[in-house]
């Protein structure tokens, strides 16, 4: 019987990719289903910053050309243990900077408002820090963001509708910018169909892989993106502040970035210092400073784990782990009036589960008081986040069982339902 504890031991044994757990520094205490905010520190991640610190300590300024990983070709090689989660060449990708930097990076170089062509296509789910970018992006191009924003509406509050967006990809739209994964809901968009339709039009069209990335499987270059954005804090598991990444496809190389800087430059050019720029002949034309080295550091092990685990297995658990958590939610928890938000069919839904309740907040306080990290979203949300590199069925299974014994005791009421400072 799947709600048995029983069942969920099975499913650990039989896991391909369980041996992963044992590379993370995880409580014994805690069930952490939160690693769609912030993954937890690998063991590779926590050696491969000693290796950089090491190169500093070892090289001093000679650590820019020598070591195992010179920092001036650092972001380039992280470019590459990256593409097989995006589906890009390495060409097409750097990391760098953040996912807001990113985005004013992307949006300065590919908005070019022309004629009637003046407006940004968005959404209203989106995570307002892309909302305030775009905002002012349009504002420094002169326009008023009030009237050349516009904002696909979602019928339900969680979802958006493929169609529905399409039908808003009018004759005065020149660019659009739609998250990958929604963040509340976990509503994977139909990025391949989004795209074409874009390009019928004439429009170029770029996606926010935050809650994607290292979670679902990507085609950016065969669905023909023009550009994509992301942190690597979360499912990528780099660290808070971790250096984000960026994507361009390769048939935008050679135009020059909408912002320059050091290291936009080609690199056998850039100590030539010039004032003239000779950009990078790939996407490292969109780095604008110097590469954060210490901070990208975790990723050199991270992004060592993907390749050895495989986005497509990883996929495939993910799917399995928030199958398991409906099935037991439905099961166990339906007297407890839990919405669940998150599109049910594995094609649309992403790597967490939504749910809904008018106690939200209290109901996230008490799971933390017994051991279990959820994430709350104001108002009445709450993320679980099964992470296949290192949750278990097990735990899936322990979370509900503790869940269903802080509503059945109404344990929740201890707390006062509303957020805290971060939520």
């Amino acid at each position: 019987m799947f709600t048995e504890k029983g069942y969920a031991t099975h499913l650990d044994r039989e896991d391909d990719l369980k041996s992963f757990r044992n590379e993370f520094y995880i409580s014994a205490d805690t069930i952490y289903f939160d690693g769609n905010s912030l993954g937890l520190l690998s063991k590779r991640a926590e050696a491969s910053i000693q290796t950089l610190v090491e190169s500093w300590k070892n090289y001093a300024i000679d650590g820019w050309t020598e070591g195992n990983h010179p920092w001036f070709y650092l972001s380039e090689e992280l470019g590459k243990l990256s593409a097989d989660l995006i589906g890009t060449s390495p060409e097409e990708i750097i990391i760098t900077g953040s996912t807001t930097t990113n985005l004013h990076q992307l949006t300065a170089s590919f908005y070019k408002p022309e004629g009637k062509r003046t407006k940004i296509l968005a959404d209203e789910l989106n995570f307002p820090s892309d909302i305030y970018a775009l905002k002012s992006q349009l504002q420094l191009k002169g326009y008023e963001a009030q009237d050349h924003l516009i904002q696909v509406k979602s019928e339900d509050g969680n979802t958006l509708d493929t169609q529905t967006i399409i039908d808003f990809m009018a004759e005065d739209v020149a660019l659009i910018v739609l998250p990958a994964v929604l963040y509340r809901s976990g509503q994977i968009l139909d990025m391949k169909t989004l795209t074409d339709e874009a390009h019928k039009r004439g429009i170029l069209i770029g996606f926010d892989l935050c809650h994607s990335i290292g979670s679902v499987p990507h085609e950016l270059s065969d669905w023909g993106v023009d550009f994509a954005f992301w942190c690597t804090y979360k499912h990528l598991n780099g660290g808070p502040g971790s250096v984000g990444g960026l994507y361009v496809n390769q048939k935008h190389f050679g135009n020059e970035p909408g912002l320059a800087g050091w290291f936009s430059s080609d690199k056998g050019k850039q100590f030539d210092m010039e004032h003239e720029l000779t950009a990078a002949p790939h996407a490292g034309a969109y780095q604008i400073g110097t590469p954060h080295v210490l901070s990208a550091a975790p990723l050199l092990g991270s992004l060592e784990m993907f390749q050895e685990a495989g986005i497509q297995n990883i996929r495939k658990k993910s799917l399995q782990l928030t199958n398991y958590l409906l099935e037991l939610i439905e099961a166990e928890l339906k007297e407890f009036k839990f919405k669940v938000a998150n599109p049910c069919d594995e094609i649309t839904r992403g790597g967490h589960i939504f749910l809904e309740h008018p106690e939200a907040a209290r109901i996230c306080k008490a799971l933390k008081a017994d051991g279990v990290i959820p994430d709350f979203r104001n108002p009445n949300g709450i993320r679980l986040a099964p992470v296949a590199l290192y949750n278990t069925f097990e735990e899936v299974w322990e979370m509900v069982r503790i869940l269903k014994r802080i509503m059945t005791e109404e344990r929740y009421k201890k707390y006062e339902n509303k957020r805290g400072v971060i939520a």
